[in-house]
């Protein structure tokens, strides 16, 4: 089938999935969350495909949700004549039809493993995105994180809460602070970190390897780790965190940092989140992507189907 926001390919046993707005750092619109889940289903019903790849293009896995426009691309999924609506909003977050989450989820879901290459920013939902595969695997100099507490959002998938534990999630939770891929993988966040010269090379080892187990097995051994964490409450952290979300996106300030955002551009709302603390938008060179470090769809080694 085509897609509008993702790039599908398969060699061998591998499957790939590319989110595919390089111009906008991957930043998660309508429909993207619905063709995430389409192509996992895809890499599932194909009896040649064992291990699913999820990357980004561009020189980024994922940058969050796109909140240029006046949050425009979810106007008609949130509002009502122009004006935030709460009933709408709490349908559109927690609908396993229509809420993005329970989409990310088909990469926890899928009985086929899932191995997410990070490079770049990985930052708010694209963080939440990537940490619902099985295995992560970043670029050193990736930047991993959500800043949620600054304004406008809170943990959506629950990924950082269940991988991570009580002290470490608390102070990133509180803080709001990025992690570089090489931090991320030292506090057990993520898999294992890698230069980014070596991040393709990596993930692919790690692909073919799980590739050469019977499938049953992988699915069996996924199966039982995951209802672990499900009988931890699961499902029930990310039910109540995109409701809080959603209201978070529509206090005082997270009005105020849309309207900055629409008047004035992403870049000057996220400069006036990110200058007190000194990170991301406002980091120095030493904590940002090496914007040179540039995933390429169709380089050697893939083809499409």
């Amino acid at each position: 089938m085509p897609y509008e926001t993702i790039l599908y390919e398969r060699d061998g046993a591998v499957a790939t999935i590319t989110l595919n707005r390089p111009e906008r750092l991957n930043t998660i619109v309508p429909p993207m969350p619905e063709e995430l889940e389409q192509a996992v289903i895809q890499a599932n019903r194909d009896p040649e495909v064992r291990v699913i790849v999820l990357r980004g293009a561009g020189r980024a896995f994922c940058a969050g949700f796109d909140f240029s426009g006046d949050f425009g691309h979810f106007k008609d999924l949130l509002y009502t004549e122009g004006r935030w609506d709460p009933g709408k909003d709490m349908l559109g977050a927690t609908s396993p039809f229509a809420a993005p989450v329970p989409k990310f989820m088909s990469l926890w879901r899928s009985p086929k493993p899932v191995v997410a290459q990070v490079h770049g920013w990985c930052v708010g939902g694209g963080s939440d995105m990537a940490l619902c595969a099985d295995i992560v695997i970043a670029a050193e100099d990736a930047q991993i994180g959500t800043p949620y507490s600054r304004v406008w959002g809170c943990y959506l998938s629950g990924m950082w809460i269940y991988r991570l534990g009580l002290t470490k999630v608390k102070w990133l939770a509180l803080t709001g602070e990025a992690l570089s891929g090489k931090e991320a993988a030292e506090i057990d966040l993520i898999n294992k970190a890698v230069p980014f010269e070596q991040l393709e090379a990596e993930v692919t080892r790690c692909a073919k390897r799980l590739a050469l187990l019977p499938l049953p097995q992988l699915a069996a051994m996924k199966l039982i780790v995951n209802q672990a964490y499900e009988h931890m409450g699961l499902h029930a952290t990310q039910l109540l965190g995109p409701i809080l979300d959603g209201y978070m996106r529509n206090t005082p300030d997270g009005l105020r940092f849309v309207d900055t955002a629409a008047k004035r551009g992403v870049g000057a709302a996220v400069t006036e989140r990110d200058r007190p603390f000194g990170d991301y938008s406002q980091a120095p060179p030493l904590r940002r992507p090496n914007p040179d470090h540039v995933i390429r769809p169709g380089a050697a080694g893939t083809k499409g189907t």
